[in-house]
């Protein structure tokens, strides 16, 4: 392998059906202007040395990692990004066993283009990458590693915003036209709150009620409220909706009412509840609203979203 690769993938932002995905819901998602770049160049003597640049160039994560450790993992208790990274390669190795089978090494790099702790997907645009590198199925990638639904998957790898669903447990991906002309009354405003995925998941999974069909059917429903709203008033409407069932269905107070109770526009948590991203619907600019609470990081949709 004389050449360098780069690879690419697309953050994303879950707008609809946060953890109800996992059961079916059908979701809206969006894939992000930000992503990570995976780079291959040859190495030495059988082994990886990898490297992940946060956005502002400095270095997150280095590590020397010998393929054996790869083809035969031991059983750590410790979740540690290597051993993390070891687990995802070993499952690649699994699928498609090639890329341990020479002499060389390899010498690995990501760049991240957004700030590692805003949430936009580190993992599963190193998953999907790491997928397109060696021609294996990133969604089967994602199952045998980290799991989740695999939204974020489908925004790695499409340009377009999406709706997801997991059908026997398949995903089925469609993009879809979202164009609208009030584009200019969204914004997303980052809480500064890293939400573990995985706890916030197997708290949902433990508290799931015997009326998920219903819960499924309404998330649904607003699902295609928002896809087609015609104004920012009935997209601030059927997102205030959305809220107050996802309110009801994980028992828990929606970020308006924690954070933002006096906020004249509306507001929708996104992918797990508490962290990373909101998105704000707004007539007025909110930058003075937000930059007074101390939440500096506001994003215009149009900076934010591929279309």
């Amino acid at each position: 392998m004389d050449t360098k690769k780069t690879f690419y993938s697309n953050g994303k932002l879950l707008i609809t059906a946060e953890y109800l995905v996992l059961d079916g819901a059908k979701a809206f998602a969006l894939p992000t202007k930000f992503g990570q770049n995976l780079i291959i160049e040859e190495g030495d003597y059988q082994e990886i040395k990898w490297t992940s640049y946060d956005a502002d160039g400095s270095i997150w994560f280095e590590e020397e990692i010998l393929f054996s450790e790869i083809k035969e993992p031991k059983n750590h208790e410790v979740e540690s990004i290597k051993n993390t990274l070891i687990q995802i390669l070993n499952e690649a190795y699994f699928l498609n066993p090639v890329f341990l089978n020479q002499e060389k090494g390899y010498k690995i790099s990501t760049e991240l283009s957004f700030p590692k702790k805003w949430g936009l997907g580190t993992s599963s645009t190193l998953i999907n990458n790491i997928a397109q590198w060696l021609d294996i199925n990133a969604f089967e990638l994602l199952n045998n590693s980290f799991g989740g639904s695999g939204y974020d998957i489908a925004c790695a790898q499409n340009n377009k915003p999406i709706t997801y669903q997991l059908k026997h447990g398949k995903p089925k991906v469609e993009t879809i036209s979202f164009h609208p002309n009030f584009t200019d009354s969204i914004y997303f405003v980052y809480l500064n709150k890293k939400q573990s995925s995985k706890t916030a998941i197997a708290k949902y999974q433990n508290n799931k009620s015997s009326e998920i069909e219903k819960d499924i059917s309404k998330i649904d429903k607003l699902t295609q409220e928002i896809i087609h709203a015609k104004s920012s008033a009935a997209l601030a409407h059927a997102i205030a909706k959305h809220e107050a069932t996802m309110s009801y269905i994980l028992e828990t107070t929606t970020v308006k009412e924690n954070l933002f109770s006096d906020f004249m526009g509306e507001i929708k948590s996104l992918g797990a509840w508490g962290g990373d991203f909101i998105m704000v619907v707004s007539e007025v600019n909110p930058i003075t609203y937000f930059t007074s609470k101390g939440f500096t990081t506001i994003i215009p949709y149009k900076e934010m979203i591929l279309e």
